[in-house]
């Protein structure tokens, strides 16, 4: 793919060719993009998505790959990775945010700036961009509540400014998920609160975290959606799978929600326990796992067709 006319026009645009996005995962797993870009600025993103539409190549955004397993056979086409795109800025009591930027630095200029209602993503692997794109969550809260307007570049050009109305949120959803527009900003309307409050709430839930999750190994965080009436996790462990071993993937024996990546896993350890999970929990308590964890790519098999 011949991208000289990009760099012409923006020459400190960062891109690399066939590369492994096992280098971006937070499973550290995942096959290589044919062509991948890090934009830095709005107008890099929105020039980088002409120039893949005027060549008709496919195209894939993400944010920083939290909340993901790519395919070993890796991405075809344009590969888009945000997390460049990061810049914050704090007006009286909103939060102007750029989509790549961390959610957990984002809680943590909440803090500074003494403004309350991101304590619960102080916690929260990922961008900002994915976080608004799932509806991310933890602990009783949810970015929709503090959420005012989200501003998109839609897959013809277009940039739109959306309502918390028009984004249609619902558990670990957004109106993106069908729209596949791509999230370049986002305002955050939040209260005045108690640094010293803040600070304590913030502390608190960290250790929460990190008492419970298996932090200490590569991860997509947790991997399954919580079913009605039921516990994800306990469901798992009363199956007889906490720690079960696939390839090099296993089922954290710290939290069963979690898979972690204990032995070179490939995406192809991963996809195939998540699937062997759903089975055995549908044939035990015929209850259906929804994933909460994106799947996204080729397989290697697919790819050298």
């Amino acid at each position: 793919m011949d991208y000289t006319e990009l760099i012409d026009k923006y020459p400190d645009l960062i891109i690399k060719e066939n590369e492994a996005l096992a280098n971006y995962t937070y499973t550290e797993t995942g096959g290589p993009a044919d062509l991948l870009f890090f934009p830095q600025s709005l107008a890099e993103v929105s020039s980088v998505i002409d120039w893949t539409a005027q060549k008709d190549y496919p195209l894939t955004i993400l944010g920083n790959a939290s909340n993901l397993i790519v395919r070993d056979g890796g991405i075809r086409g344009v590969t888009v990775i945000l997390t460049e795109l990061n810049q914050m800025q704090v007006k009286d009591q909103q939060i102007i945010v750029e989509a790549g930027a961390a959610i957990i630095d984002l809680s943590e200029l909440a803090y500074e700036a003494s403004l309350t209602g991101l304590e619960f993503a102080c916690g929260i692997p990922g961008s900002v961009g994915g976080a608004v794109y799932m509806n991310a969550g933890a602990y009783g809260g949810e970015v929709k509540d503090v959420i005012e307007t989200v501003t998109v570049l839609t897959r013809t050009g277009e940039i739109k400014e959306l309502t918390n109305k028009e984004m249609h949120f619902r558990y670990r959803n957004s109106v993106l998920q069908e729209t596949k527009d791509i999230v370049l900003s986002i305002t955050f309307k939040l209260k005045p609160g108690n640094q010293e409050k803040i600070r304590a709430q913030m502390d608190e839930l960290t250790f929460l975290r990190t008492s419970k999750q298996p932090l200490e190994y590569p991860s997509c965080g947790s991997v399954f959606k919580r079913p009605e009436g039921h516990y994800t996790g306990k469901l798992i462990q009363d199956a007889g799978l906490q720690g079960l071993m696939w390839g090099g993937a296993q089922v954290s024996t710290k939290h069963a929600g979690f898979i972690v990546n204990i032995a070179k896993a490939t995406a192809t350890d991963y996809i195939e326990l998540i699937h062997h999970i759903q089975e055995v929990i549908f044939k035990k308590y015929g209850v259906k796992l929804e994933r909460e964890v994106h799947i996204i790519g080729e397989s290697i098999s697919e790819r050298i067709k």
